[in-house]
């Protein structure tokens, strides 16, 4: 099995899908959106993305991308994230000048930077893992990236300092797509053991749209785990809204609410049913 993931061997996206189907082909793409190009034009067989991290926040552009393609939700995985101040053979912390990493990282790394290297210019990269190749490719001493201790290996640099995450309860939250969906076999734990993710827009000018569209499950007892808004694109002072609901969406109470907020939402799309996801230290 061929599994798309944005960034280079050593990105903690390829950690990922190695949690999810071990054995599986790792397919490194520069970008979400090519890893989303790869999925729907059948190059790959799934697919992995971040989805929110637990220090940093949401990946605003994968949420945008899951709506925007034909694809579904069937896959969850809380991924401990361990980041390392890499550089080259030989060079020590006090020398860097220079540190390279992917945007989410360089936050999730914020107070290291300000504690540590404070001095050192910050710039960001597309990928951890990309960092770290380019670094090892044709870096100088005084620079260096931040990356997973596998990237250090596989492009033969060192872990300069390692555990710098900001707080060590650092955990990303990945998803595993396909093109087709997957839904439970029959039973309880549909319930209990399954989330949906959704996303909708509301009809504009209606009082009390968003209280509405939110009652639909608490009247039916549903637990929502994430409420995620993202603006309505030409519609300044408007949000699209993803939600993430215990329940898979053939079990009849999660069933019966989607019906009802088709009935008041503007616009309303099933993201996916999936197994609630382990966490992986």
């Amino acid at each position: 099995m061929r599994i798309a993931f944005q960034g280079e061997t050593g990105a903690f996206s390829e950690e990922a899908l190695r949690a999810f189907l071990p054995g599986a082909e790792g397919v490194p793409l520069s970008s979400f959106e090519r890893v989303f190009e790869a999925l729907g034009s059948k190059a790959v067989d799934r697919a992995v993305i971040p989805i929110e991290n637990s220090l940093f926040g949401s990946v605003h552009a994968c949420y945008d991308l899951l709506r925007t393609h034909d694809m579904s939700i069937v896959g969850e995985l809380q991924l401990r994230i361990r980041h390392n101040l890499i550089g080259l053979p030989g060079a020590s912390l006090e020398d860097i000048r220079v540190v390279r990493s992917h945007p989410q990282a360089l936050g999730q790394c914020q107070r290291f930077l300000r504690m540590r290297l404070s001095s050192a210019e910050v710039i960001a990269a597309y990928d951890t893992a990309g960092a770290v190749r380019e670094l090892a490719r044709g870096g100088r001493p005084d620079e260096a990236a931040i990356g997973s201790a596998r990237a250090a290996t596989v492009y033969g640099l060192e872990v300069l300092e390692p555990g710098i995450e900001s707080n060590h309860q650092n955990y990303t939250r990945f998803l595993l797509l396909s093109r087709e969906e997957e839904m439970p076999p029959p039973g309880p734990d549909v319930r209990r053991d399954w989330k949906t993710s959704i996303v909708f827009s509301m009809r504009t000018n209606v009082p009390g749209a968003l209280f509405k569209s939110l009652a639909v499950f608490a009247l039916r007892e549903l637990d929502l785990f994430k409420i995620e808004s993202r603006p309505l694109i030409g519609s300044p002072g408007n949000y699209r809204f993803y939600l993430d609901v215990l329940g898979a969406a053939s079990d009849k109470p999660v069933e019966l609410a989607l019906d009802h907020l088709r009935e008041i939402a503007s616009y309303l799309k099933v993201l996916g049913s999936y197994r609630s996801g382990k966490t992986q230290e």
